[in-house]
C-alpha cells in the first residue's frame, strides 16, 4: 500500500492521527519541522524533519517515499497570534500549503485531506452550525484556512487534486492508552490550560469575557475528542479512494458547553479546584460554535466513540497527571 504523507504529524492533532492511521495498517511518512511538534511523538523511523514551504525538501520526500495522498496539519492555528501577525500567518498558512500544493501536482499526488477550521464561519447566524453556513471569518486565522478551501476547487480541475476539507471545532482530550496528548509551547488551548491548574502546573485559569451573549456569559464551543477526528481522517481518505467526489465536512458532537461548565466538569472530574480569574475579552472570539456534523455522519460512516465532555476531560487528565509534570 502506498505511503500517507502527514505535514505537521509531530503535533497534536497530527500525532494522534500518525498513530491511528498505522494502527489501521497505513504506511505513514511525517514531514514536520518540529516549530511546534515533538520529535518523540513520532514513531521511530516517520520523521522527516522538514518544512512543507521548502520545495527542495518536498520534492525529496515525494520521490523517495511513493506517497499517495497527503493529510495537512501543517499551519499557526491560534487565533490571538493571528490577529498579532497577520502576516506570519498569510505567509505560513497560505504561502506554505501553496508549496505542498504544487509539489503535490508536480509528483501526480491527487488525494488531500486538509486541515481546516469551524473559524472559517465567524459570528454564526444560526446553531449547530452546518457545511451550507455563511462563511465570514472574523479574524486572519479563519481567513488563511477558508481561502486555502476556496483555491482548492482550482488545483482539481487544473491538476486533478481531489480534496477533502475537515472543519474541526474544537479539538480535545488524549489518547486513550496514554502514549499521547496535547502540549502546545504556549498552551492556548481551554482544556490541558484547566487541568494545568488542577494539577498545581499553572496558578490559575483565565475566562476571556464573561459578557458574551450566552446564558452564563462565556464563549460557548464543541469539543470534539482527538482519536474521533483521526477516525474521521481515515474515513476522509477512504472517501476519496472509493473514487468519491471532493467535498466539506464539520466535525463535531454537536453539543456546545461554556467556558465555566468545562472548568466545573474539570473540577468533577479531577476532585480539584483552582483558582479562576476573570479577564476582558480576546479579539477574534465568536460568542458560540457548534457543529452540525450530520454530513460527515452519513456520508463518511463517521461516527464519534468519545461523545461526552467528562471522558474528553478524564483522558486528558490522565495524560496531564502522567506526563505533564515532566515537560
Amino acid at each position: 500500500m502506498s505511503k500517507i504523507l502527514v505535514t505537521g504529524g509531530a503535533g497534536y492533532i497530527g500525532s494522534h492521527v500518525v498513530q491511528y492511521l498505522r494502527r489501521c495498517g497505513r504506511e505513514v511518512v511525517v514531514l514536520d519541522d518540529l516549530s511546534g511538534g515533538f520529535r518523540d511523538a513520532v514513531p521511530a523511523g516517520c520523521l522527516v524533519e522538514g518544512n512543507i514551504g521548502d520545495r527542495a525538501a518536498l520534492d525529496q520526500v515525494f520521490a523517495e517515499h511513493g506517497i499517495a495522498a497527503v493529510m495537512n496539519f501543517a499551519s499557526f492555528i491560534e487565533v490571538g497570534a493571528s490577529v498579532k501577525d497577520p502576516s506570519a500567518y498569510y505567509r505560513n498558512n497560505i504561502g506554505n500549503t501553496l508549496e505542498l500544493l504544487d509539489a503535490m501536482a508536480r509528483h501526480g499526488v491527487g488525494h488531500l485531506i486538509f486541515s481546516s477550521t469551524a473559524a472559517i464561519f465567524g459570528n454564526p447566524e444560526y446553531t449547530p452550525i452546518d457545511e451550507a453556513h455563511p462563511k465570514a471569518p472574523i479574524n486572519p486565522y479563519g481567513r488563511t484556512k477558508w481561502l486555502i478551501e476556496q483555491l482548492l476547487p482550482d488545483y482539481e480541475q487544473a491538476y486533478g487534486l481531489k480534496s477533502v476539507c475537515l472543519r474541526y471545532f474544537n479539538a480535545a482530550g488524549a489518547d486513550p492508552d496514554g502514549q499521547l496528548g496535547e502540549r502546545h509551547q504556549p498552551e492556548t488551548h481551554l482544556v490541558p490550560l484547566v487541568l494545568q491548574a488542577a494539577s498545581g502546573r499553572r496558578e490559575a485559569i483565565s475566562i476571556f469575557g464573561t459578557d458574551y451573549p450566552t446564558p452564563d456569559g462565556t464563549c460557548i464551543r464543541d469539543y470534539i475528542h482527538v482519536e474521533d477526528l483521526a477516525q474521521a481522517h481515515l474515513r476522509a481518505l477512504e472517501h476519496l479512494e472509493s473514487g468519491a467526489d471532493s467535498a466539506a465536512f464539520n466535525l463535531g458532537n454537536g453539543n456546545g458547553f461554556s467556558i465555566r461548565e468545562v472548568i466545573e466538569a474539570a473540577r468533577a472530574v479531577t476532585g480539584r479546584d483552582f483558582k479562576v480569574v476573570e479577564s476582558e475579552r480576546r479579539p477574534g472570539d465568536p460568542p458560540v460554535l457548534v457543529a452540525d456534523s450530520a454530513l460527515a455522519r452519513s456520508t463518511l460512516g463517521w461516527t464519534p466513540e468519545f461523545a461526552d465532555l467528562e471522558t474528553i476531560i478524564a483522558h486528558a487528565w490522565a495524560w496531564e497527571q502522567a506526563k505533564g509534570v515532566k515537560w
